[in-house]
């Protein structure tokens, strides 16, 4: 074999060779190698915010299903359950109105949700811990008569909702 031959030969089995360590698919946590559907039913809600148990529920089934490691189901034929406690919904401010400090134009909004995955046949916890969420708003409205924080914090949760769905969906599906 010439030169110009042995060497795209030889970079070839390199380049395959580098590769050999790697899986296709997703690398599930140990405790969770057998499931492969889950059910989440809605929240339980330790906070003063009402409605958002189902809301909840919704944003972390949308994020599972995009991860695409497990499949939703319904609780009897799920090979586990998704249970989730919304334990904190704080709202803290960030930046107050120039030339009035009692006046806040920006909040941050953060949640903490307590999570157990259950396994439906024999019911030993799979995994559980705690993840949060959070996002920064700003009120609406030209000065503090006129200002809605609580519309817009409603509006601001879906945004905190999801970025603690996101990184439980990390540890349920990555172990991270």
């Amino acid at each position: 074999m010439s030169n110009g031959k042995f060497f795209p030969a030889v970079l070839a089995a390199f380049a395959l060779a580098g590769c050999a360590g790697y899986e296709v698919g997703s690398l599930k946590p140990t405790p969770m190698a057998h499931v492969k559907t889950l059910a989440v039913p809605t929240f339980k809600n330790e906070t003063l915010e009402p409605r958002v148990e189902v809301l909840l529920a919704n944003t972390l089934i949308k994020q599972i299903q995009q991860d695409g490691t497990y499949k939703i189901t319904d609780e009897k034929n799920a090979d586990a359950t998704v249970e989730c406690t919304l334990e904190e919904l704080d709202r803290r401010p960030q930046r107050s109105v120039r030339g009035d400090l009692l006046v806040t134009r920006e909040y941050e909004l953060s949640m903490r949700i307590r999570y157990r995955v259950i396994d439906t046949k024999t019911g030993r916890e799979l995994m559980g811990r705690s993840v949060s969420g959070q996002t920064n708003f700003f009120v609406s409205g030209v000065n503090a008569i006129t200002a809605d924080v609580l519309q817009d914090e409603h509006q601001a949760l879906p945004l905190a909702m999801e970025e603690a769905a996101t990184r439980l969906v990390a540890q349920i599906s990555e172990g991270w």
